[in-house]
């Protein structure tokens, strides 16, 4: 590489990370490159700076001591955190797992002590780039341990895990999250299989996911928090946050209800009295037109939210806004953080309430898919946005956006789904034994099951793929797309087969997951690429009058057959293709091809 080519790359990555060139003296910038390509911060200054302590305390965070510029490498947090433990009997650092790479998965214990006291639970760097919870974790943590905040403990523990994607956050560079205005490095959003952990807590790939999924069941927390920053376009919103589905489309009903009505206002009122500008998180519809506005949509459990919602957990995903400095954005996240373990307190009693109706429910159906709405289901009349222009990009050939810093306010429809596909939850799955990996999981996930000691003879919805096509490869597993046929059929379930009734408080999540319509069921993660393979065959000359006897014997059969061959030339001049598919419409085919391995006993 020419020297000329590793400058450009340099200056051009400080940038990209929205920081001066200038401050960086030992990599010179090339003439001609702006400061940054990021649009002008608007000013801000507020209340919750004073959180901030000064430079010769002796418990500054490492992020405080560089000004917000960097964030701490893991060992660095290690070490800080040592010390706290060392130096307050409030603090104990455990592990709770390993991640890919060895190295342990940290959670700090915050405790007064005192026996069945309900736990608020943290995380930060799912996306290991979009660090803001750590860092504000930290602050709060010392203020907590040392700094008289400890009445924060006195009816809930707090358990916080600083980053939770520890072998992205090692991988620190200057071009992760481009769009984010600080620390100057950041993490990969990945793992180091490059797995996205927040699309992994259904499938559960992940060693990192599934310790995540054993502390969930360990600790059940009466609240669960998850630190992201938001991509998308440039708003006067620094801090946002919200819940499955928006709350508008949550399954479970108790626990939604209490986070839109007691954690959003709450949370809302405290963000604002610290000076800060907050609002429920505005996913785009378009962000090269944020105008033509907000998305909220259901979700499943691949996501930390989501998973929430089907477990029965009050989950929060918190998504400053990228291009708010981070000095600014972790401590906004410091004020929510306090705000919702102040309120977690107050409301424990509520919460616990509200989680044991969630499980006492039992949903009789699930919706697998939706589509936008014609209508907007409302409007934010004053959404606090930021103008915009557009320009011809010589790089891309195309009119591209360019955020000019300037405040305005616009009208933003609300754009909800409506239902497109509908499923009826079965009275019980039944899974073969020899299905380890999903049965590994559904123990895995808490979800209870049985096992069969004897034979025994049901009738029972048999599903049939039709034409499946293997999608992109996304977070290390080949997805599945296929139409579905179901028929009824009476089989006798070996001993060894796996029976998961419904009828309990995980039955949803165990339907989300064993459904084959859903979109984050095993089926479409492609856990089963053994169904995918041709049957075994035989000899051409004993296949042909195979076929022609079934010709013969099956009228339906030879109708189908013969429009097949009218409808496709190429079909009816392949002499394998035709007995191929005469072959796969015998009796007594095939156990396995195109045959979803689990069995649906309908109520």
């Amino acid at each position: 590489m020419s020297k000329i080519m590793s400058r450009l790359l340099v200056a051009a990555a400080l940038c990209i990370a929205g920081t001066a060139i200038a401050q960086q003296p030992t990599h010179a910038p090339l003439p001609g490159l702006p400061a940054s390509v990021l649009p002008p911060a608007l000013p801000w200054s507020g209340a919750s700076e004073t959180l901030i302590v000064g430079e010769d305390d002796p418990w500054i965070t490492p992020a405080e001591q560089a000004g917000f510029a960097t964030t701490p490498r893991y060992a660095e947090v290690e070490a800080w955190l040592k010390r706290l433990d060392a130096a307050s009997p409030l603090i104990r650092l455990e592990t709770f797992g390993r991640t890919g790479e060895g190295r342990d998965m940290l959670l700090v214990r915050t405790s007064k002590g005192g026996a069945g006291k309900p736990v608020v639970l943290i995380q930060a760097g799912i996306h290991a780039g979009e660090i803001d919870g750590k860092d504000a974790g930290l602050m709060l943590l010392r203020d907590i341990a040392l700094r008289g905040k400890d009445g924060l403990l006195d009816k809930v523990d707090l358990v916080f895990v600083p980053v939770y994607n520890i072998d992205g956050h090692e991988k620190m560079s200057r071009w992760n999250f481009p769009a984010l205005r600080g620390p100057a490095e950041k993490g990969y959003v990945g793992n180091g299989r490059n797995i996205n952990l927040n699309r992994d807590y259904a499938k559960a790939d992940a060693p990192e996911s599934r310790a995540m999924i054993g502390l969930l069941r360990r600790l059940d927390p009466i609240l669960y928090i998850d630190c992201h920053v938001s991509d998308g376009f440039d708003m006067q919103y620094d801090i946002t946050f919200t819940y499955a589905g928006w709350g508008r489309y949550a399954y479970h009903r108790a626990t939604a209800d209490w986070l839109m009505k007691r954690f959003g206002p709450t949370v809302m009122t405290a963000l604002e009295k610290a000076g800060h500008v907050p609002t429920i998180y505005p996913s785009p519809i378009d962000t090269r037109e944020p105008t033509r506005g907000i998305r909220q949509a259901p979700e499943g459990p691949r996501y930390s939210t989501g998973y929430g919602d089907f477990v029965g957990v009050p989950t929060v995903l918190v998504e400053n806004h990228m291009m708010k400095p981070y000095r600014q954005r972790v401590l906004g996240t410091y004020v929510l953080l306090e705000a919702a373990l102040k309120l977690a307190g107050q409301d424990a009693g509520a919460i616990a309430s509200a989680k044991v109706k969630d499980r006492e429910s039992r949903p009789a159906q699930m919706l697998t898919r939706w589509k936008p709405a014609e209508q907007p289901v409302g409007w934010v009349e004053q959404f606090k946005g930021i103008a915009f222009a557009s320009y011809v990009s010589p790089a891309s050939g195309r009119k591209e956006q360019k955020w000019l810093g300037r405040p305005e306010n616009w009208r933003m429809p609300i754009i909800g789904q409506v239902p497109v596909e509908t499923v009826r939850l079965p009275k019980a799955w039944w899974v073969p034994a020899a299905q380890t990996d999903v049965i590994d999981r559904l123990t895995l996930h808490g979800i209870r099951h049985d096992v069969l000691d004897t034979p025994r003879t049901l009738t029972l919805d048999r599903v049939r793929l039709v034409d499946p096509q293997s999608l992109p490869v996304r977070d290390a597993r080949i997805p599945l797309d296929t139409q579905l046929v179901h028929e009824s059929v009476s089989e006798t379930l070996p001993a060894g087969t796996v029976h998961i009734p419904a009828d309990q408080p995980l039955g949803l999540l165990a339907a989300a997951l064993l459904e084959p319509e859903s979109q984050d069921s095993f089926l479409t993660w492609g856990f089963f690429p053994e169904i995918l393979a041709a049957p075994s065959g035989a000899e051409d000359f004993v296949r042909a009058p195979i076929a022609d006897a079934l010709l013969t014997a099956d009228p339906q059969i030879k109708a189908e057959f013969e429009a097949e061959i009218a409808a496709d030339p190429a079909f009816a001049a392949d002499g394998d293709a035709r007995l191929d598919w005469l072959w796969k419409r015998l009796p007594g085919g095939s156990p396995y091809h195109h045959l979803y391995p689990v069995r649906r006993e309908k109520p």
